[in-house]
């Protein structure tokens, strides 16, 4: 689908695509980590990206949103034979090339492509004239798309306390009273 360049657009195909997930059968956990891909996709094409120029629009950008619109990137979905799902938002390209960064703790950004590499199965860029495309894969049939294991403390729900060695071995959260 033809979005604006911009963040009207995320929105407008964030309630599109769970639309068209949930009509398919995707498990909510699945869409849920879809349309956060999607989000994160689209924020980063208008953050970093152009438009697509008039000459790089298919029909259906022209037909959707008119040929006289200047800012459109094209968001899309698919799912394959073997139950992968595939997100993807092309733009006309930027100053650089998506990676994943390295914020401070206090950083406002930059951890978007951190999040899809977390939740997706892979990821990676094409490129074609004019174009750039970001595409993330996770599985639909998964109760849960793949997600980063945080170690043995987050099961005791503290997920932060993994660096802690004396901690993984505590039977119940009532041990937990004397760190506070």
């Amino acid at each position: 689908m033809a979005v604006p360049h911009g963040p009207a657009g995320v929105g407008e195909a964030r309630h599109r695509m769970r639309k068209e997930l949930r009509a398919g059968g995707v498990p909510d956990s699945v869409i849920d980590d879809a349309v956060l891909i999607l989000s994160e996709l689209l924020s980063n094409a208008y953050r970093h990206g152009r438009p697509l120029s008039r000459d790089n629009r298919d029909s259906r950008d022209k037909g959707e949103r008119g040929a006289d619109d200047p800012g459109l990137v094209r968001a899309a979905w698919r799912m394959d034979g073997r139950g992968r799902l595939t997100v993807e938002v092309t733009d006309g390209g930027g100053p650089t090339r998506p990676f994943p960064a390295t914020p401070s703790v206090t950083a406002r950004g930059g951890r978007g492509l951190n999040i899809i590499n977390a939740l997706s199965q892979d990821w990676g860029v094409r490129d074609a004239t004019g174009e750039v495309t970001v595409w993330a894969a996770l599985s639909a049939r998964a109760g849960f798309a793949t997600r980063v294991d945080p170690g043995p403390a987050a099961t005791l729900g503290f997920p932060g306390l993994t660096e802690f060695g004396d901690l993984t071995g505590l039977s119940d959260l009532s041990d937990l009273s004397d760190l506070t």
